[in-house]
C-alpha cells in the first residue's frame, strides 16, 4: 500500500448504525492508501482487514450507508465474473455506486497517458479498481491517482482473492496459526498473494509446483521479509517450496489449485497440461490429506483438469464459501480505504469462544459434514 497525500473522510453515519467514525489516524483505518500488492501490508493490516470483513459478514445491515455518495470506477482489461459482481454488489450495498469501464478490447494507457487517466478519474471517483495484465499498470496508476487504488488482479498479484481465501480459512478453522495449506499447481499470481498473506496470518504454505513453474524468486524473498516483521502478536508462518506434490499436501489442512493456464497464456495450454497431469487434484490426493482438509479453488476451475468434479462438488469443497466471501472482504477494503468502516473490535476478542469450538490448535475435525470420499 502507498500512502495518499490525503486521508478520504465518510459521511456521518448515525448512531443507530455505527455508534462512531475513527479518525484518520486511528488504528482502524488505511484511509488514503493503495491495495497494489500484498507486499506493502502488514500483519496488523491484514488483521484489520480480515477483522473488518467478519464484522461487515455478521452485521451487513449496520454498513448500509457507510458510503453513501461514493463512486467506484473499474477498468477491466481481462473478462470477470466473480471479481466485478462482488466489487459492484459490495459498493451498491454499502449505499455507493459502481461504474464499469470494458477495456478488454485496449489496454489502459493506449488511448491517452495513464496519468491524465488518473488526474480526470481523481476529479469525479472516490476509488479506482483496476484488473489488468501488467501489474505496472496498477502501481503508475497509484503513483497518479489522488484516490485509492485496488488491485482486483495482475500478472503477478491478486491480492483480494488471496484476502478472502485466508477469511474463509477462518470461517473453517478459526486461528491459523500453524495451520498447514497446501497449494499444488502453477505458481501464478494468486499463488504469490496467497503465500505472503499465510505468512502474515501465521499459516505454514506448501506450494507443489513442476520444476521452472514455481512462485517467482522476487515473492519468496518477499516472504522473508514480511515474516521478520510478522509480530502483532502472529508469529510468521512459513513458505515452502516442492516439486512432488504428494509431499505438499500430506496431513494438510487445506488443498488448494487453480487453473494450469492463466489468461494470457493460451498458446501454452496443450503442453502446460502435460506437464502439470500429475498435479492434478482428485480422490487419490484428497486422501492424502488430513481428515478435516477443505478443498479451495478461487475460480472458473477447469473441471477435471486440475481438478476433479468429484473433489469440486464433495462436502470438503468450500470453493462457492471463497467466491461469496471475495464481497464481504472488498466491502471491508472499500470501508478501510474510504475510512468508514467504523470501530471494529478484534475478531479475537469477540469470537474467542468460538475458536476453540470450531477447531483446536491439535488440528481437530472441523464441524462440517464427513468427505463424501
Amino acid at each position: 500500500m502507498t500512502t495518499k497525500s490525503y486521508a478520504l473522510r465518510a459521511p456521518a453515519i448515525g448512531s443507530e448504525t455505527l455508534s462512531s467514525i475513527p479518525p484518520s489516524n486511528s488504528p482502524n483505518t488505511l484511509a488514503g492508501r493503495d491495495l497494489c500488492s500484498i507486499r506493502d501490508l502488514t500483519a496488523a493490516d491484514v488483521r484489520l482487514i480480515l477483522d473488518t470483513a467478519h464484522a461487515v459478514k455478521a452485521h451487513p445491515e449496520l454498513y448500509w450507508h457507510a458510503l453513501s455518495a461514493k463512486q467506484l470506477v473499474m477498468f477491466f482489461e481481462k473478462d470477470s465474473l466473480r471479481t466485478r459482481l462482488t466489487f459492484e454488489t459490495g459498493i451498491n450495498t454499502l449505499g455507493g455506486s459502481a461504474i464499469f469501464i470494458d477495456q478488454t478490447g485496449s489496454r489502459l494507457g493506449a488511448r491517452e497517458t495513464l496519468a491524465d487517466v488518473a488526474h480526470n478519474l481523481e476529479r469525479w471517483i472516490d476509488v479506482i479498481v483496476l484488473r489488468t495484465f501488467s501489474h505496472d499498470t496498477i502501481t503508475d496508476m497509484a503513483q497518479y491517482a489522488g484516490v485509492p487504488v485496488v488491485n482486483a488482479l495482475s500478472d503477478i498479484e491478486h491480492p483480494c482473492q488471496a484476502l478472502a481465501d485466508i477469511f474463509t480459512l477462518e470461517e473453517q478453522f478459526g486461528d491459523l496459526r500453524g495451520l498447514r495449506l497446501a497449494y499444488v499447481g502453477d505458481g501464478n499470481n494468486v499463488a504469490h498473494s496467497l503465500l505472503l498473506t499465510s505468512v502474515l496470518t501465521g499459516a505454514n504454505i506448501i506450494l507443489a509446483s513442476p520444476k521452472g513453474y514455481g512462485p517467482k524468486a522476487e515473492f519468496l524473498v518477499a516472504a522473508e521479509v514480511l515474516a521478520s516483521t510478522a509480530t502483532h502478536g502472529i508469529p510468521a508462518g512459513t513458505v515452502t517450496c516442492v516439486t512432488d506434490p504428494s509431499e505438499a499436501v500430506s496431513g494438510a489442512d487445506a488443498i488448494y489449485t487453480d487453473q494450469w493456464t492463466s489468461m494470457g497464456q493460451e498458446a501454452e495450454a496443450e503442453i502446460r497440461e502435460a506437464i502439470f497431469a500429475s498435479y492434478q487434484v482428485n480422490r487419490a490426493m484428497m486422501s492424502l490429506a488430513a481428515p478435516h482438509a477443505v478443498f479451495m479453488h478461487c475460480l472458473p476451475a477447469r473441471r477435471n483438469k486440475e481438478v476433479t468434479d468429484e473433489v469440486m462438488d464433495s462436502a470438503q469443497s468450500v470453493v462457492f464459501d471463497q467466491a461469496e466471501n471475495r464481497m464481504h472482504v472488498q466491502k471491508a477494503i472499500l470501508l478501510l480505504l474510504l475510512d468508514a468502516a467504523g470501530n471494529v473490535a478484534p475478531r479475537s476478542s469477540i469470537t474467542s469462544s468460538r475458536l476453540e469450538d470450531i477447531r483446536p490448535l491439535t488440528r481437530g475435525p472441523r464441524k462440517r459434514s464427513a468427505p463424501s470420499f
